[in-house]
């Protein structure tokens, strides 16, 4: 029998109070090296977003323009920084969560002066019934990291995108990411994605030890 999985609690993350940190290259994104990953985007309102049809559950196929009718929901993803944590809210699905911290949790006060040169990050997930994408409303860089598919997720596979702000980041179907990060105090993204937004989590913390350290300043 299959255990019952409870929800991740995103405002209250189940991580140690400090971990040893693991460097996430920093990669100024453009179009050939976010292939794989997915496109960057000019203009959000004319891009579509992948959605991945239901899968069969046996031999008998899935009937043809079924499966993939759920369509897309949109709204703003914003991200700010309380102190020394990150906090973040998706409107289009109704999210709230703790993207990370610019030190140890165990060390990081919500009183602090905000530090925008980091996010360690705990947390780490992908959607596999369809794509996202973040556009910046304000034209100012963002940051994403992402890993490319597969359940058998290590540290080093994982990078992180420096858009210039100029563009959107458009992620494909399997692509693991975590929410945008702004290298301003508070950003606001328009994100569109899959309506039924099924979600495949790894607790980076718990399953390697480690707090991915994700630079937010621009690489050379």
């Amino acid at each position: 029998m299959n255990a019952v999985l409870e929800p991740v609690n995103y405002l209250d993350p189940d991580v140690p109070a400090g971990l040893p940190w693991h460097d996430v290259p920093l990669i100024k994104a453009d179009a050939e090296n976010v292939k794989g990953y997915g496109y960057l985007v000019d203009d959000p309102g004319s891009f579509d977003i992948e959605i991945v049809r239901w899968p069969a559950q046996g031999w008998r196929p899935v009937d043809a323009g079924t499966g993939d009718e759920g369509g897309t929901v949109e709204g703003l993803f914003h991200s700010e920084w309380q102190g020394d944590v990150l906090k973040a809210r998706n409107d289009a699905v109704n999210g709230e969560y703790v993207l990370g911290w610019s030190c140890n949790p165990g060390d990081a006060s919500r009183d602090s002066e905000a530090s925008v040169d980091r996010v360690l990050l705990w947390h780490m997930n992908y959607h596999p019934d369809g794509g996202q994408l973040f556009y910046p409303t304000d034209g100012k860089p963002f940051v994403v990291p992402a890993a490319l598919p597969g359940d058998d997720l290590k540290p080093e596979q994982i990078i992180a995108f420096w858009c210039d702000g100029s563009q959107g980041l458009y992620i494909h179907p399997n692509i693991w990411h975590e929410g945008v990060f702004p290298t301003t105090e508070r950003q606001s993204f328009r994100d569109r994605q899959g309506r039924v937004h099924a979600r495949v989590s790894c607790n980076i913390a718990q399953e390697f030890g480690v707090f991915l350290n994700v630079p937010l300043v621009m690489p050379d």
